[in-house]
């Protein structure tokens, strides 16, 4: 390990309850190559060897990405060398799919069967973090909690969590099971959170998951207004990589790539990811990556935090570059599939 890495590991900041884990996690949906153009098994090993040697504890993951194979990446990637014992995985249950095509299932049997194909290709005995991917609103919540709750009985999960799921249906699941996790989009230019889940997860004492920290790729700093993207890459389908949109982004980044070296002596890349760490104690974000180089910002995000007036800065420059911003709404997946 060389010492930049070792490095890394004393800088990361860490949550330590009700568990101990990074405040930096590791998100696979990428490594999947499922809606990202497709994966590179030994480099996508390389990533997640990468992570856990600069101090990342958790590795996010689900069934739907890549229909298997990013957990099927991951479990091999951590039974090498033992990494297994050095982080904890968290994956999800509740989306079917056919054709390649998912939609929400979070029956009873569909609970209990993802969580031994999860198991299995997973190389573990339990899942530490267990999370319904989706409310499927054609089944009680109720009927899913205590699904998950005989999971938690039987040791088969350690913690329950819920990702996209509003305070209401969070409440809904808290009647019959503990809720220890919520996973939901957030990043400088994704919000709607702010006005529901976390609060309501603060005044709950409920670890905030924030997926999509660098908004699936847009705050790395690296696109440009010719980047383009091939085969089944989700970007080709969402509004916010579509003129004359994408260039409003394009324009915010380059104005908070700007602030961030005056301010800080940082890129937009360490601004984004700090931003989020920042609004609250207890969020993890989780940073996306299938290459072990794009992991090297770790190092700069330690030592340093935003202030209410570079934060109410950051606002400004947002607000004033982007006109018509839109949400990750697109990605959420069908209910059912239609005959």
């Amino acid at each position: 390990m060389n010492s930049e890495i070792k490095r890394s590991n004393a800088e990361m900041e860490y949550l330590t309850a009700p568990f101990k884990v990074s405040r930096i996690a590791l998100g696979t949906w990428a490594i999947g190559g499922w809606m990202w153009g497709g994966t590179d098994e030994a480099e996508s090993i390389r990533t997640v060897h990468e992570a856990v040697d600069r101090g990342i504890t958790l590795i996010d993951t689900a069934p739907a990405y890549g229909f298997g194979r990013s957990e099927e990446i991951v479990g091999r990637a951590l039974a090498e060398g033992g990494r297994r014992n050095q982080v904890l995985i968290a994956t999800k249950v509740g989306l079917d799919w056919k054709d390649g095509q998912p939609f929400r299932n979070a029956s009873k049997a569909r609970i209990h069967k993802e969580i031994e194909d999860s198991l299995r290709r997973l190389r573990t005995d339990a899942i530490d973090i267990y999370q319904v991917h989706w409310p499927d609103p054609n089944v009680p919540i109720e009927e899913i909690a205590a699904a998950m709750a005989d999971l938690h009985r039987a040791g088969k999960i350690r913690v329950i969590g819920v990702s996209n799921f509003n305070p209401a249906q969070i409440e809904a699941f808290r009647k019959v099971a503990t809720v220890q996790t919520v996973q939901s989009p957030y990043n400088l230019f994704e919000r709607a959170i702010e006005d529901d889940v976390l609060p309501y997860c603060r005044d709950k004492d409920i670890v905030t998951l924030a997926y999509g920290a660098l908004c699936r790729g847009l705050l790395s700093g690296r696109m440009t207004a010719q980047t383009q993207f091939a085969g089944d890459d989700l970007r080709k389908h969402d509004p916010k990589f579509e003129a004359p949109r994408f260039a409003q982004y394009l324009r915010a980044i380059e104005r908070l790539d700007r602030f961030a070296q005056a301010n800080y002596g940082k890129r937009v890349i360490h601004l984004a990811l700090r931003w989020v760490l920042d609004q609250q104690d207890r969020t993890v974000a989780l940073w996306g990556a299938r290459r072990p180089d794009q992991l090297a910002p770790i190092t700069g995000l330690s030592g340093w935090h935003i202030d209410a007036s570079a934060a109410a800065e950051i606002d400004r420059i947002v607000s004033e570059t982007i006109v018509n911003a839109v949400g990750p709404e697109f990605m959420a997946p069908p209910v059912q599939l239609a005959a």
